[in-house]
């Protein structure tokens, strides 16, 4: 969680704030050009400001107020429409790219110094967790100097936890020397809403720029598909990339000058989707490829160095940002899976053209049908970031370094689109979790959500081929046909030219369709078996036959046990404790009889997260203080189980990933939760929990137990992840814990 917030903080804000309205004119207006509203600062309702219509309940979005219109005086007269121009020929398969220039020269006018602009939306961070506060707070701590200021736009939260911001407005603050001083305040608008991000941006650079110039936008973060900054009053409205590239176009365009950074504090939005939007328009990008701890940026460190290097260029400052973000989670403990990198614009359009070569051999290769499985595995193996598993959701974004590496044999371009993706990640950290991150992502289907996802991903995609790999995988697996010929110029006009960001068919989700009519179904028709499941020896195996070899793409245990009463099976969930032969597609099972569960002896559901050289990685389902969430837990190679903490995951409905992984607090109370398979064949099984266990109250202690389960009758079966999503469940077969931690089959 973000650093919990003092209590005195909110007096300390509005006292700030009414030393900002005592101060003399000169000192408020070294930096702005209206006069900053400061009557009644402390109430947070500016005497010559109407107050907003009553927005209606908390979980009710508020009326959405009419678009903000730029000032006049900051309209531009000539927008230019494309910021860029990709384009591929199905002739030569090379790309070609061109962006709209900007001049790179200070306006006249302009301080020395740096202006950081952070689009803060607050959403639940804010309203649950105190953590936008806490960040105010940290701005509020930075050394005093002229030379740095933040101006900050805030909204996009049900609540604010001080007494200075209004949640029922969108309001500007200046925040300088260690205080805040309101610079302007509007009816409420959708943070979510390209327009409402135009408006600022081209107001504050209008009156606020300084020579070095930062954007960062503050929130949620949800990759390359969903975006960025969920606003809770707006039906968690967010800023998908073609509206920050049309938002960035209008206001930076219009600028006429390179912003030195944008970031995202925000999670999983260190893409290469992301990068090549932002390429036009600043010289450095910040961002995570994985879920961001709520610690987040530290904006004091931030602060510091530029008042100590106040012209201190993007790439420098990066460092700073990267290097005091992974320190903020070091303290907080939750460094295992961070990412952070800091990327050379100015080198993106070389991963373009490189990558694009490289994905036209991948593309091609995965067309035979043998090397396709064999190319998905090596993509399976490589760094994933956003959970992506069944319990807390799938953001689908992968490693695109990862990816150059791990097919490499299948691309005479793989090496050249390698480098290029090293010289452009200038600097990154990480933590145990992620030590191979290129840092840099990009979408894959791991699971997809539906034909939305894909349509969107079309019109971000950077290469026509990598994007013919995505279609190839998804309509493979939904036609049922692994040989079927497929041939796809669905990317191409008639004159065979492929466009970045027009608007062709297949951005809208109907192209698509197929993907949401695709059932995942649990007998993957794609795995068959030259040897059925059996026992011979004592041991437990099968083999897959041509067809089921060319199509697995992992393959583990899962455990299970019959309810009380025989009507459902219950799921513990998922154990490797197999012995694979890929070469020859033979798996026997290995597993010991132990699991992990909580002191009171309750077996955990647990699925795998991932493995580092120091152990394995779990989540687990449960309700903790009454709400659904799930425990993220370490298993070192000793076989110590200890709880990290508690992460919501993904969100189904908005695609935005939970930014906080909670530390257990001693009397917080888990409730485990089981998916369940009830065995009447005439109940319509919707994946959900399905059983329940007892409350166990948290002592304070995170270390767990694994150790021999309870003896007893369990079920075993064999699952085969297919390469296209689906996956096939053997039959279960009864095994037995016995009184000496033994395991025998019944069979």
């Amino acid at each position: 969680m973000k650093k919990q917030i003092k209590s005195l903080l909110a007096m300390i804000l509005a006292a700030v704030m009414l030393l900002s309205a005592c101060g003399s004119d000169e000192d408020i207006n070294t930096d702005v050009t209206e006069a900053p509203v400061t009557q009644t600062v402390a109430s947070g309702t500016p005497a010559d400001v109407t107050d907003s219509p009553d927005t209606g309940k908390k979980d009710e979005p508020a009326e959405p107020a009419p678009t903000q219109s730029a000032d006049k005086d900051n309209t531009v007269d000539t927008v230019q429409t494309k910021s860029l121009s990709m384009t591929v020929n199905s002739g030569t398969g090379e790309l070609t790219v061109s962006r709209r220039k900007m001049s790179g020269a200070a306006a006249e006018g302009q301080s020395s110094g740096w202006t950081l602009f952070v689009y803060l939306c607050g959403t639940d961070l804010e309203s649950k967790y105190y953590a936008a506060t806490g960040d105010l707070e940290e701005m509020l701590e930075v050394s005093e100097s002229d030379k740095v200021k933040f101006i900050v736009q805030t909204g996009g939260t049900n609540t604010w936890q001080n007494e200075v911001v209004d949640a029922d407005k969108t309001q500007r603050y200046l925040i300088r020397n260690g205080e805040i001083t309101l610079l302007e305040e509007k009816k409420i608008s959708n943070m979510g809403d390209p327009a409402t991000l135009t408006d600022f941006l081209k107001w504050g650079l209008k009156n606020h720029a300084s020579a070095h110039n930062g954007l960062i936008f503050w929130n949620h973060g949800g990759g390359s598909i969903t975006g960025v900054c969920f606003d809770e009053r707006y039906y968690s409205d967010s800023l998908d990339l073609t509206e920050i590239d049309a938002s960035l176009n209008e206001a930076i365009g219009g600028f006429g000058k390179k912003l030195d950074f944008v970031g995202f504090d925000a999670c999983l939005m260190g893409t290469v989707e992301s990068a090549n939007v932002l390429a036009t328009f600043a010289d450095y990008m910040y961002g995570s490829e994985e879920v961001e701890p709520g610690s987040g940026w530290d904006y004091t460190a931030i602060g510091d160095y530029l008042v100590k290097n106040p012209n201190a260029d993007g790439r420098a400052l990066g460092k700073t940002v990267a290097d005091s973000f992974l320190k903020a989670c070091k303290e907080d403990d939750q460094d295992y899976e961070v990412t952070f990198s800091i990327i050379d614009l100015s080198k993106v359009d070389a991963i373009l053209t490189s990558f694009n070569a490289f994905a036209k051999d991948l593309y091609e290769a995965a067309e035979d049908a043998e090397k396709r499985a064999d190319i998905v595995r090596a993509i399976l193996d490589i760094d994933d970031f956003g959970g992506n598993n069944k319990t807390e959701g799938y953001a689908n974004m992968i490693d695109l370094g990862g990816i150059a590496s791990a097919c490499a044999s299948y691309s005479k371009n793989a090496a050249a689109a390698s480098k290029a993706i090293s010289d452009a990640v200038v600097y990154s950290v990480s933590g145990d979790l992620h030590k191979n991150a290129s840092g840099l992502a990009t979408y894959y289907p791991i699971s997809v959500q539906g034909s939305n996802e894909l349509s969107f991903f079309g019109k971000v995609c950077i290469s026509p081929y990598y994007l013919s790999f995505v279609d190839l995988l998804a309509s493979v697996g939904a036609s049922g046909d692994m040989y079927s010929d497929y041939e796809d110029d669905t990317w191409f006009d008639d004159d065979g030219d492929w466009y970045w960001g027009d608007d062709w068919d297949y951005y809208d989700d109907a192209y698509w369709d197929y993907v949401d009519d695709y059932e995942v179904t649990g007998e993957s028709p794609y795995i068959g078996f030259d040897v059925e499941p059996t026992f011979e020896d004592g041991s437990y195996y099968f083999m897959l036959d041509e067809d089921g070899y060319y199509n697995a793409a992992d393959v583990y245990g899962i455990v299970c046990v019959m309810s009380e009463d025989g009507s459902e099976i219950i799921e513990y969930g998922e154990t490797y404790d197999i012995d694979a032969d890929w070469e020859y597609g033979i798996f026997f099972d290995n597993f010991d009889g132990c699991w992990i569960s909580l002191p009171d002896g309750q077996n955990l559901a647990t699925y795998i997260v991932g493995y580092t050289d120091e152990g394995v990685y779990y989540t687990s389902p449960v309700m903790l203080n009454g709400e659904e969430t799930n425990l993220r837990l370490k298993m070192d190679y000793e076989g110590t189980i200890v709880i990290e903490g508690a992460w919501d995951g993904i969100d189904d409905e908005s695609g935005a990933a939970s930014k906080d992984i909670t530390k257990l607090k001693k009397g917080d109370k888990i409730i485990p939760l089981y998916y369940s398979i009830p065995l009447d064949d005439d109940f319509d099984y919707d994946g959900d929990y399905g059983y329940y266990g007892d409350e166990y109250v948290f002592d304070g202690e995170p270390e767990i137990w694994y150790d021999q389960m309870y003896p007893g009758e369990y079920l075993y079966a064999f699952c085969i992840d297919d390469i296209y999503g689906d996956y096939y469940m053997t039959d279960f077969e009864v095994f037995y814990v016995t009184e000496d931690g033994e395991v025998e089959y019944d069979y």
